[in-house]
């Protein structure tokens, strides 16, 4: 994880301004385009951060690297009229746009006109630093888009793999994650809140491979 110098910080705000809002707007959108109002009528159908954005979610982004927002409220029953896997959709959608944005950012590794090699070296230079450089501000940014979205995909509530994995799951593993849906939140404090404290980095463990993959393919 990159240090928490005055730089990071910075960037870290701009993407908590950015990574969040389109997040939450990729759900309320297309929750909208299946139908169902309830996200226009919460207004949370808008790119303004401060309608989506939590406090202890945003202050941990800030600290920690990882975070959340406010859920957009959906109303299921009116998106399972329209379609059985509308709910389903709506949950990638979040997950799917901070992998956009992480690929959008990735463009400049790849077109040659920063390079990794000048991140990692910013990095170890920012604290002399007052703004982020762009090699810098970059690999924040794809760092934390992947993070979030990684986060959200694991199939617990109330994350936004819960109810992709429930739609995508067989009937049998459905039925277990229904089972353990009213624990999801404890679990979720447990893994990464808990273990931490007896040195135990489950977020590492089950994030850490796939986002060195991810981070891999799209800068190379």
């Amino acid at each position: 994880m990159l240090g928490l110098d005055l730089p990071t910080l910075i960037a870290r705000v701009f993407v908590l301004l950015t990574a969040f809002s389109v997040h939450e707007f990729a759900h309320a959108w297309t929750a909208d385009r299946f139908g169902d109002n309830t996200p226009r009528l919460n207004g949370r159908l808008t790119l303004d951060p401060r309608a989506h954005l939590d406090p202890l979610g945003s202050l941990l982004l800030i600290v920690a690297g990882f975070g959340w927002a406010k859920p957009v409220p959906v109303n299921p029953y009116v998106l399972e009229r329209r379609s059985p896997a509308a709910l389903m959709w709506v949950s990638l959608a979040g997950p799917l746009s901070n992998f956009l944005l992480a690929v959008l950012a990735a463009i400049p590794f790849r077109l040659g006109m920063v390079s990794m090699m000048q991140a990692f070296i910013d990095m170890s230079n920012s604290g002399s630093r007052i703004l982020p450089t762009l090699p810098l501000f970059l690999l924040e940014f794809i760092y934390i888009n992947l993070l979030l979205m990684l986060f959200n995909l694991i199939p617990l509530a109330p994350l936004d793999g819960d109810k992709i994995a429930a739609y995508l799951f067989p009937r049998r593993w459905a039925e277990t994650l229904e089972r353990i849906r009213p624990y999801g939140p404890m679990i979720l404090l447990v893994l990464f809140i808990g273990a931490p404290y007896l040195g135990i980095d489950i977020l590492g463990w089950i994030i850490g491979p796939p986002l060195q993959a991810l981070i891999s393919l799209l800068i190379g």
